[in-house]
């Protein structure tokens, strides 16, 4: 049997049928829970990358059939050495060596490109339990993770996804933190916006995007702090609009010196009224103390539910070690569903 890799053509649209219908199923194999994949989001990175992104996709070809596909980012702004994958291969054409192909191909190509090491993600058990433990783990097995370790990659970063149940959210609780956290943070007020963020709020958004990295744990992850500025804020919200996504946010704003310092941001997908993403919460450390996270995060749950009254479950990802973080989240009642873990290779 003959395997061809090629480059995708973006106007070949039965391969990009093929090549959701494989990406779809993978993920529904490997994280049953969650929402089908929503198929605007996936196609949108071809014609629509993040600002400073250069996504290269490749598909595999088993006599004539797609059977798998690669895409990595190149970037071109910071963490140039870097590059991130995503690889998925039919479940019904595993252990024929397509993944290994894939890989091999991709690792020519970041090579020809420079990169020195590439990252990508893979569902695993949650840490420190025994798989079949917990009910989206059941009976499952764990191939990426398999298929990571196999080809040399190390484990660089254990992260949980933690679930919140928004039909059995105890709203006079949830009532009481946000007072609680609003005492706390007397001399700040909040700020709302659906969509995009406010032109007067841009710089010191990117200012927050851009320290992320820089105080989030990365474990063994060789990456830096990105840089970020107000038009790359701009060109992600004009990437997220391709792809459908629908954006809330709540800030907390210093009074004295009128910064924005504190964001906490909630999206859905396209396909979805019922599932969001937990997605950045960060509070400038001039400013920690004052339960702005808390704030941010419980204020923006009820903003977004204003919008989204169907809504009944959010997910979101924190670092194993981010302890504040996860604090705050189990607060807000989230609690641990699975685990992910960033894979890291030399290329």
């Amino acid at each position: 049997m003959a395997l061809d890799i090629t480059t995708i053509d973006p106007t070949d649209q039965p391969t990009l049928d093929a090549l959701y219908r494989i990406a779809a199923m993978v993920e529904a194999t490997e994280s049953p829970d969650l929402p089908p994949l929503c198929r605007r989001r996936f196609e949108a990175a071809l014609w629509h990358p993040m600002p400073g992104i250069d996504t290269r996709w490749s598909v595999a070809r088993l006599d004539g059939v797609p059977v798998g596909w690669f895409r990595v980012n190149l970037h071109l702004l910071d963490n140039t050495e870097n590059a991130s994958i995503e690889l998925a291969v039919d479940p019904a054409y595993r252990r024929r060596g397509v993944g290994r192909a894939l890989f091999a191909h991709a690792r020519r190509l970041l090579r020809e490109a420079g990169c020195k090491r590439v990252v990508g993600s893979a569902v695993t058990p949650l840490p420190d339990e025994p798989v079949g433990a917990t009910p989206a783990g059941a009976g499952r097995e764990f191939p990426g993770a398999a298929f990571a370790a196999a080809l040399g990659a190390r484990p660089a970063l254990v992260d949980v996804r933690r679930r919140l149940d928004v039909t059995a959210l105890d709203r006079a609780r949830l009532a009481a933190l946000r007072a609680g956290a609003r005492s706390a943070a007397a001399g700040y007020r909040t700020v709302r916006w659906h969509g995009h963020p406010p032109a007067e709020h841009l710089a010191d958004l990117a200012y927050l995007e851009g320290r992320l990295l820089a105080d989030a744990p990365l474990g063994d992850l060789e990456w830096e702090p990105e840089r970020m500025d107000a038009e790359r804020i701009q060109g992600m919200e004009r990437a997220l609009d391709a792809r459908g996504v629908r954006r809330y946010s709540v800030a907390a704003v210093h009074g004295a010196s009128g910064r924005l310092v504190a964001w906490s941001v909630l999206n859905l997908a396209a396909n979805t009224t019922r599932h969001a993403w937990q997605q950045i919460t960060i509070v400038d450390p001039a400013h920690r103390g004052h339960r702005l996270g808390l704030l941010c995060k419980a204020e923006n749950l009820e903003h977004t539910l204003a919008y989204e009254p169907e809504l009944s479950v959010v997910d979101t990802y924190n670092a194993a070690a981010n302890s504040h973080m996860i604090a705050i989240n189990e607060q807000l009642g989230f609690r641990p569903v699975a685990g992910s873990t960033e894979w890291q290779a030399t290329i």
